[in-house]
């Protein structure tokens, strides 16, 4: 599963890059880059968070739906953005205080999340964090660590 994760950001981080690329073609970027950078974007924050939260003996355990949940407000809200008609001006209508593309990218994008993860987190306390032996393990590596230094 790291290997896949590294995949992920190596090959999502790419994207990114093709999709900034296309921004000197002549005539402007093409509507693919705008999801190639999507795609990108979804891939290499699924990526880091893996990374961060998966266990050597144990992958993701429970964080699989949370994670999943992300990747579908992520990549959903996206793809909201760009599917949604071109601006109306004055006339665009308003979600909670602000037109429709900025509140999907501060709200769904950017506020979702920290909602989500923190308590899926919290739900998966007990079970990603260190095991009693685990913890024997961490401590006899300091023990040993601590006399080799007083030799």
């Amino acid at each position: 599963m790291r290997r896949a994760a590294v995949a992920a950001i190596v090959l999502s981080t790419c994207a990114i890059g093709v999709s900034y690329a296309t921004a000197f073609f002549a005539g402007g970027a093409p509507m693919w880059a705008a999801w190639l950078f999507a795609v990108g974007m979804t891939g290499t924050i699924l990526g880091t968070l893996t990374l961060g939260a998966m266990r050597r003996d144990r992958g993701l355990g429970r964080l699989v739906i949370p994670f999943i949940i992300m990747t579908v407000l992520l990549g959903g809200g996206l793809a909201a953005v760009f599917l949604l008609p071109a601006d109306l001006g004055a006339a665009e209508p308003l979600l909670l205080g602000l037109p429709r593309r900025a509140a999907i990218v501060l709200y769904v994008i950017g506020l979702l999340p920290i909602l989500v993860l923190p308590v899926a987190y919290a739900l998966t306390f007990a079970d990603q964090t260190l095991r009693p032996d685990d913890l024997e393990r961490v401590l006899h590596a300091a023990r040993a660590a601590r006399a080799e230094a007083a030799r």
